[in-house]
Formats: C-alpha cells, sequence, structure tokens
C-alpha cells in the first residue's frame, strides 16, 4: 500500500483502539469478537420462526458463502503478507491473543459480511438490517481488541461481500433453472457445493495425509512404469497436482475432489440414459453421500481415480452396445426409417475403443478392474439379444486397446522378477491353499453393512435383484396428476434424447438395463463374498459391484417414491439420513468426541507433528554431517519424507518384514560414517541389528494427541550416529 495510507490506516487503528478505549469497551468487544455465532444465533432463531422454509436456503447460501470468503481471506492473506498490528506496534491496548498469521484481509470481516449479505439480498423481514449491524460491529470488534487494521477489515468486508454476491449468482441460476429441471438442477448445485466444501476442507481441514497417501507421494517422486504392489496411474495424478499446488496436503489430494465430482457427472449420464434424470440425479447424488464413496472426495488412494474408471468404463460400454443396438435396429428397420448403418457402426467402434482405453487406465490403476471383463462377459451372455456382438470386432477391439494400455506393468514386472504378481497372490491367501473361515466371511458381511450402512445396503441388493429382467426407461407415467414427470419428458432434456439417441433406446432389448445394472453388480459382490470364506477380504475390494446398484436403487425408489407407501418411503428416508450422518461425522470427528480407537480418521492426525519432531533432530544432527532418516515401516518412512521440511530421501530398513517398494529403490548402505535417525511407531528399544550397526545412539519418544487433547500414538526417534554398515535381511514374504 502506498504510505500514505499505511499511516492513515495506523492513525486511524490507534485512534480506535487507544484514544477510545473504556472500560465498557474493553468488557464487551472480547466477547463480540470471539463469540459471534451466541450473537446472531436468538436473531436467526426470530427470523426462522417467521420465515422458516426461506430461512433455510438463505442459511444455505450463507454457509457456501462463509466458505467461499474463507477460503479466499486465507489465500489473500499470504499474498499480502501483511503483519498484525499487534506484533508491530508498541503500547496498544490488546484485549486478546495474538497470532503470528497474517492480517488483511480480516476472517472476521469477511465471514460476518459473507453471512450478512443473503439476508439483505434474499428476505423483506427488518431483521436482515440486525445481521448486517452485527456484521459491523463483530468487524469493528477487531480494531478495538489489537489484531487488526482498519483497512483489513474494510477489504475483509468487500472480500465478503464479493463471496456471498457470487453464492447469490448461483442462487439465483439454480432458482430459475429448478421450475424447469428440478432434479438435475439440485444435482449440479450439490456437487459444486460438495466440491467447493471439500477443496476448503482439503485446504484447512483437521487430517494429515494417510500413511498409502504418503507413500503414493514417494511413487511421484519417483516416476516409473508400476510400482511394487499397484499400476503408476495414482503417483502420476499426484506428480501432476502436486506440480500446480506443491507437495502439500491439498497437492496430493486435489484430485480426490475433481475425480469424484467427474464420477458422479457421468453416473449421472449413465442414469439419465437408462432410466431418466430423476434417477440419474439421485444416483449422482447418492454416491457422494454413501460412506464408502465420499471418503474418496477427501482421501486420494487409489480407489478415488479407480472408482472414476470403473463408471467411466460402464458409460462408454453402455454407449458401445446402444450403439451397435442401433445399428442392428437400423438394418431391419422397415423402409430405412433412419440411417444408422452408416451413422452407427462407427460411433459405435470408437465407443469400443474409447471403453478399451477408459478400462486400460483402470487397470493401470488397480488391478480388480480386471473384474469389469468378468460383468461385461456376463452381460453379453446373459443378454440373447447382445450375443452377436460376440461376432463384431468391437468387443475384441476394446480388449486389445485396453491391455496396450495395460502393457507397461508387464514390463516392469518383466523387469522386476513378477513382484507384482507375487504381492497379489499373497494379498489373495493363495498360498493358504482351500480352507473354511466363517470368522472372515462374517467380517465381511459385517464390513460391507458398515461402509455402506446397513439400510442402503440392504436396500442396494434388493434393488439390484428387483430389476434384473427391467426394460430401459419403464414406468414413467408420470406423477399423481397424471402429467408426465420430469424425469419422462423430451422437452425437459430426459430420457435418451432425440435424433439417433431416442430411437437406439428403442432399438434396445427388453431387459437389457436390468441386466446391465445386475451382470456388473453380482459377479463381483458373489466374487468376494465367496473369497472371503477362504481368507480376509478388505471392505473396500467389492466397491465397484455397488455402483450400478445406486442406479438400481434410484430406480426403484426415487423413479417411483410417489407410488411407495408411507413404510418404504420412511425406511428410504431413514437410510440416506443414516448414511449422510456417519458421512458428516466422519469429516469432524472430534466435534463428536469419537475416542481415538473408534475412528478411524485417528490414523490420519499426528504425523505433522512427528514431521516437525524430526525436523528438529534432523537438523541438529546436519550440524554435525551428513544425516539420513529411515524407518522400518513403509508408512512412517514415506510420512516422515513428506512432513519433516525440505522433503529429505527416506529409507525403509528390511529386519524381516513384508516386501515393499523401498526395497526395490536404493538404500543407504553406501552412506558410511554418516549419521541417521531411525524412527518407528511405539514405545520400544532399539533393533539389536540396527544398535550394532553405529557407534552409539540417543533415544527419544514423542507423544502427539489431537486437537482435543486426547492421545493418539508414541514415536521413538533414535538418533544414531557413525553408520558402520547394515546387512539388510531378504524375504520371500510379499
Amino acid at each position: 500500500m502506498p504510505e500514505w495510507i499505511t499511516q492513515l490506516d495506523t492513525s486511524l487503528f490507534l485512534f480506535l483502539n487507544r484514544d477510545c478505549q473504556n472500560s465498557f469497551f474493553d468488557l464487551i468487544m472480547p466477547f463480540i469478537t470471539s463469540r459471534p455465532a451466541l450473537i446472531v444465533a436468538p436473531f436467526f432463531l426470530i427470523f426462522f420462526l417467521k420465515e422458516r422454509k426461506r430461512a433455510l436456503v438463505i442459511l444455505a447460501v450463507s454457509f457456501f458463502s462463509i466458505l467461499a470468503a474463507d477460503a479466499s481471506t486465507n489465500v489473500l492473506k499470504h499474498f499480502m503478507e501483511r503483519q498484525r498490528p499487534c506484533n508491530v506496534l508498541e503500547n496498544i491496548n490488546l484485549l486478546v491473543g495474538c497470532t503470528r498469521s497474517f492480517s488483511m484481509p480480516s476472517s472476521h470481516a469477511a465471514n460476518s459480511f459473507a453471512f450478512a449479505v443473503p439476508f439483505l439480498a434474499l428476505s423483506k423481514n427488518r431483521l436482515k438490517y440486525v445481521f448486517l449491524f452485527i456484521a459491523v460491529v463483530v468487524s469493528l470488534s477487531r480494531v478495538f481488541v489489537g489484531v487488526h487494521y482498519p483497512a483489513d477489515i474494510v477489504a475483509g468486508g468487500l472480500t465478503g461481500s464479493l463471496a456471498a454476491m457470487t453464492a447469490l449468482s448461483l442462487f439465483r441460476w439454480a432458482e430459475k433453472r429448478f421450475r424447469d429441471r428440478p432434479f438435475s438442477t439440485f444435482m449440479y448445485v450439490f456437487l459444486l457445493c460438495l466440491s467447493l466444501f471439500r477443496l476448503y476442507y482439503l485446504a484447512y481441514g483437521p487430517l494429515d495425509l494417510s500413511g498409502d497417501e504418503a507413500h503414493y507421494w514417494e511413487w511421484s517422486r519417483r516416476l516409473d512404469l508400476s510400482y511394487y504392489s499397484k499400476g503408476p496411474m495414482i503417483a502420476y495424478l499426484i506428480a501432476l497436482s502436486t506440480s500446480l499446488f506443491g507437495s502439500n496436503a491439498f497437492g496430493v489430494r486435489f484430485f480426490a475432489v475433481v475425480l469424484m465430482a467427474a464420477s458422479s457427472l457421468i453416473l449421472y449420464r449413465l442414469g439419465k440414459e437408462m432410466y431418466g434424470e430423476r434417477v440419474g440425479a439421485a444416483s449422482a447424488v447418492l454416491l457422494q453421500l454413501i460412506p464408502l464413496y465420499s471418503t474418496f472426495g477427501v482421501v486420494f488412494t487409489i480407489d478415488s481415480p479407480f472408482v472414476f474408471f470403473w463408471i467411466l468404463s460402464l458409460y462408454l460400454f453402455w454407449k458401445a452396445v446402444r450403439r451397435d443396438g442401433m445399428h442392428a435396429a437400423g438394418r431391419t428397420s422397415e423402409g430405412g426409417s433412419y440411417h444408422a448403418p452408416l451413422v452407427t457402426l462407427r460411433s459405435s467402434l470408437w465407443y469400443w475403443i474409447l471403453a478399451g482405453t477408459s478400462v486400460g487406465l483402470g487397470l493401470l490403476t488397480k488391478y480388480t478392474m480386471a473384474f469389469f471383463f468378468l460383468g461385461a462377459l456376463c452381460f453379453l451372455i446373459a443378454s440373447p439379444p447382445h450375443r452377436r456382438l460376440f461376432r463384431t470386432a468391437g468387443p475384441y477391439a476394446a480388449l486389445l486397446v485396453s491391455l496396450v494400455f495395460f502393457s507397461p506393468v508387464i514390463v516392469w514386472n518383466a523387469r522386476n522378477d513378477w513382484v507384482t504378481v507375487r504381492h497379489t497372490a499373497g494379498q489373495a491367501h493363495l498360498a493358504d491353499g482351500l480352507r473354511i473361515s466363517l470368522q472372515s466371511f462374517a467380517e465381511f458381511l459385517v464390513s460391507q453393512l458398515g461402509v455402506l450402512t446397513p439400510v442402503l445396503c440392504v436396500l442396494i441388493l434388493a434393488a439390484l435383484w428387483k430389476v434384473r429382467n427391467r426394460p430401459c426407461g419403464e414406468g414413467r407415467p408420470g406423477g399423481p396428476s397424471g402429467r408426465p414427470d420430469d424425469s419422462s419428458s423430451p422437452s425437459h432434456g430426459e430420457g435418451t434424447g432425440g435424433g439417433p439417441e431416442k430411437a437406439g433406446s428403442a432399438a434396445m432389448p427388453a431387459g437389457s438395463c436390468g441386466r446391465f445394472l445386475f451382470w456388473f453388480a453380482a459377479p463381483v459382490i458373489v466374487f468376494f463374498a465367496v473369497k472371503s470364506i477362504q481368507g480376509k477380504v478388505q471392505p473396500n475390494w467389492a466397491m465397484m459391484g455397488y455402483l450400478t446398484g445406486l442406479i438400481a436403487f434410484s430406480e426403484v425408489f426415487a423413479a417411483r417414491w410417489e407410488r411407495k407407501g408411507v413404510f418404504a418411503k420412511n425406511v428410504v428416508v431413514i437410510g440416506v439420513l443414516l448414511s449422510l450422518a456417519v458421512t458428516v461425522v466422519a469429516h469432524y470427528p472430534l466435534k463428536f468426541c469419537l475416542p481415538p480407537r473408534l475412528d478411524p480418521s485417528s490414523r490420519l492426525r499426528g504425523w505433522n507433528e512427528l514431521g516437525r519432531q524430526v525436523h528438529a533432530e534432523y537438523q541438529r544432527m546436519r550440524e554435525k554431517g551428513n544425516v539420513f532418516i529411515f524407518s522400518d515401516g513403509y508408512q512412517t518412512a514415506s510420512e516422515v519424507a513428506f512432513y519433516v521440511e525440505g522433503h529429505p530421501v527416506t529409507y525403509c530398513v528390511n529386519l524381516g518384514r513384508r516386501m515393499n517398494e523401498y526395497d526395490l529403490w536404493p538404500g543407504f548402505q553406501d552412506l558410511i560414517h554418516s549419521n541417521g535417525i531411525f524412527v518407528t511407531i511405539g514405545d520400544g528399544e532399539l533393533d539389536p541389528r540396527i544398535r550394532e550397526a553405529f557407534r552409539s545412539f540417543e533415544k527419544r519418544t514423542i507423544r502427539v494427541y489431537d486437537k482435543s487433547n486426547r492421545f493418539l500414538r508414541e514415536y521413538s526417534i533414535f538418533m544414531c550416529y557413525d553408520f558402520q554398515g547394515l546387512q539388510e535381511e531378504t524375504t520371500g514374504d510379499y
């Protein structure tokens, strides 16, 4: 800022903060600045009692205005880098704590105006001026307590107002569109708001990287054709996102948000083309609410891109089958009512090639993508009209293209003694032979009820069975009035559209949609259920089997909502609300006081603190010579590499553990006479083999806690001096 503005701003700050000081302000301003929600709450309650429906709408707009404003102010603060007055001025009236965060713009001011402006724009109730007054008072309180300049609150007010106006523009667009296309409009707004919230959550949320996320980030620093346990897709995506946003949690997880939103959009298109817009929109929204899938919109493991490529492959495969159906109908139509043979034969082959590409990319992500071949085979065999496709080039072109895309994994494994094959065989417990374990079978059933929630799990499976022979677009007579509803009216862009697409839908054999949904689900679910009798099956292994189940659920329940009885409606509502509740709790477990042992997200906290502690020792030991960091677990080694400042190279020593990717990378055996930092989970003693590899060592045990001061875990940090060499063990355990 120009010098004269800075001087004027400082003079005005001193006038308000110091010259206007009095006992009343000293008492009331700290309360206003720290508890603005308590001040707003009674007035909002009065507003709600007068305008219930409108109040909830305005509150929703205000909520997302605040998210946008808060994120914007954090970005602007780091751009402006203005120090708070309490950190640079002397003899001020400081009434609250003074943090080291930057000053301009004020987040309090931005959030207050982001909350108030939607009330001014959307309400005719005079209480809206009370909310504006509260926003002004809260903003000014930041000056009176000594933590912001007047210019900071002006900038914050403008930022919040702009965020609110943006949210209002979106709301007005949605309100206008909702009259004609309510279901798709709700879906688009829902996905947009959810994605913005997730981006905000990634930037400012409470979760550190999981061990797997940190390990995949390690892969992205060493790009290769493939890796020990997985294909290379996850590493390529993280390398791309971190090149854009930096090696931070936001950069690593960015594509989780993008790919899950894209997954819903493609699922919407598939459901819409099968059964109409209502089914498509309900399926897309449901994907984001179920705990099994909502996790992948925040945590970026291989399952986020895997879900995307599976749904994309479903859609492209369906388009290819439909186009071939249009071609067949065109050949046999009387008088050639439309020219499908020329139009659709080429386009169907392109859809087969695109489907093969998507499946191949899915195989580069997760090897269970191979179940797509099984689902496609079962569908074509179980649907007599589609068996003729085995005599066409399309399916074989798709298979060949998918194998071409998968070939880098084959080449890499041929160069590395087929370690992925050995690892996958170990994961599948093939060496255990045939055995029966009712305990693991029961654990699998319980896990499916847990990740889907019990009500939705049962309803999805029931819906898959019910639609197994249901034709496409069956049962769209409309609502109780008999008027065609949104899910069937061509004027609303529903069904399959006009022209060739519409003709193609009519050409599809009876029962094609139901069989498609069923056969891309049943073989997967049944396989892993049977497999669980032989050995442990992870809860997420069968997840792709439920994706078509979301469309089946929406067709059976959402599309026929008006015909359902009260009991059925209540069951569906309870199932959806239960799923939503579990998802919300998973995002903010500390708000619900879940103990760490019952909180799966506790594994994603405490790593940043470990990184700070290791960094302090690393900096101290570097003054005495070269230092390397190593651990006995690949997840710990990866977390330390990520959270230690500067992202040093770390190593994972093999003392008899199962093989991992670190064993394929260069080790630390050549770093003779260097010092080392060994990090391990728990309060234990240094392994004798490591102790003998160094001349001396020191131990430090640290305990990490969450923000509620609840104990998470212990770590042992061993400072080891003068490395003499270590013969690591080799193991046949993959």
